[in-house]
């Protein structure tokens, strides 16, 4: 299967602007509003440094994982990893389904929910036509399971990292108390993938023929990405710095296309405009919040640290993702919640990680997951779209967050 050869968060070129594309644009007019809050003073100075030093760390990372993530991908491992799926399906869709489910869960879990949406939906689409199925049910697996699958490691999903932060969990207690919620929310997801979108197509698609392994274009170049995908997800499991954790991985295969596809290595690797975005968002965000949301979000959310003080952070965690961004979301409801409040706190990111499904801006993966489809041809009905995932936001959120309540560590 060939790879997309396209830089993170391509777009048709009909949608872009000169040069720069209209999510470019977003970005950038998201961070002069950011800065122009601090310059007119509706953010103090102090605040927007505290928040700057706060998010340096998730930037070095973020940067530094999507350059890992298109290389490996440039290195062959998603494409080999997609044919070796198809072949050990043996012609069976329902095979395929699980194998794609625990491709796309994987994904999520060791590498974040962006790189999921970034790199896997050009790959599960490209695999869905090489072997003659409908390509609906493998991309809705991916945007589904990016963000559902995105509680068990702290570098799983931005909101993560900032959750563990301010609970203070390292990755591997972190895992220890997410993991049941974490299948949890895997299974309602895989049922209801499984009932809407792939029981209806197995009829015109079952059996199919598997497709010849393929042949990374260096094998040396293959490994190197390997190994360091190991190193990245290893460091991760002992406790390493994230950043420092994807950076080294990320040195490693620079090194590696450095000696023997040095062509590979260009600016367009760097994600600038996530990098924009994140700034310009937190900054935005804190602001708003200092001028009346962090109040709202009190209210609705409440003080009640029992059972439905839970309920409450997880289902309005949910709401302000599928109105706003899973982003804000979460940083206006950990404003209002006190940090010993771990449950709630974890309910809160359970609703802006599993919930923001509903609407295509919910989250940043799921707005890159949306656009990746328009790019590669694949229409989804917005109607089917919207509906199904709203169902799923729903059942998965209050499933999962009832996990929380009663399982290991509650």
């Amino acid at each position: 299967m060939e790879s997309t050869g396209e830089p993170p968060f391509a777009a048709p070129d009909r949608t872009r602007w000169g040069r720069l594309h209209v999510l470019d644009w977003t970005a950038i007019g998201l961070a002069v509003v950011g800065v122009l809050c601090v310059v007119t003073g509706f953010l103090p100075r102090a605040d927007a440094e505290a928040t700057v030093r706060r998010i340096v760390p998730i930037l070095i990372f973020l940067g530094t994982v999507v350059v890992l993530a298109e290389l490996t991908a440039a290195a062959g491992v998603f494409d080999a990893l997609a044919a070796r799926m198809a072949i050990t399906a043996r012609g069976s869709f329902r095979a395929l389904f699980w194998l794609c489910v625990g491709f796309a869960s994987v994904t999520t879990i060791a590498l974040n929910l962006d790189t999921t949406a970034v790199l896997l939906t050009p790959v599960m689409i490209a695999l869905a036509r090489r072997l003659g199925v409908p390509p609906t049910p493998l991309a809705m697996t991916t945007v589904w399971l990016a963000n559902t699958a995105s509680l068990l490691l702290p570098v799983s999903n931005l909101t993560n990292i900032l959750a563990s932060g301010r609970i203070g969990l390292a990755p591997v207690p972190w895992a220890a108390r997410l993991w049941w919620p974490q299948l949890v929310a895997i299974v309602i997801t895989m049922l209801l993938l499984w009932w809407w979108y792939w029981r209806p197509a197995r009829a015109g698609a079952d059996p199919f023929r598997p497709p010849p392994a393929h042949v990374p274009p260096d094998r040396v170049l293959h490994r190197t990405a390997l190994v360091a995908c190991l190193i990245f997800v290893a460091g991760i499991l002992a406790g390493v710095e994230i950043g420092l954790a994807s950076g080294v991985a990320a040195a490693l295969l620079v090194a590696g296309f450095a000696v023997r596809a040095r062509d590979s290595l260009t600016l367009r690797l760097v994600p600038w405009r996530l990098l924009v975005f994140v700034t310009g968002l937190f900054l935005v965000v804190q602001t708003i919040g200092r001028h009346g949301l962090d109040t709202v979000m009190g209210t609705l959310i409440g003080g009640d640290p029992g059972t439905e003080g839970v309920l409450r952070a997880g289902a309005v965690g949910a709401l302000f993702a599928n109105v706003v961004n899973n982003l804000p979301a979460y940083v206006a409801g950990e404003a209002v919640i006190p940090a010993d409040h771990h449950t709630r706190l974890l309910a809160l990111l359970v609703g802006t990680n599993v919930g923001p499904l509903a609407t295509p801006w919910a989250s940043l993966a799921t707005l890159i997951w949306y656009e990746r489809c328009r790019a590669a041809g694949v229409t989804v009905p917005l109607g089917r779209f919207v509906a199904t995932s709203a169902a799923l936001a729903a059942v998965a959120t209050t499933a999962t967050v009832a996990a929380l309540l009663v399982g290991p560590g509650a």
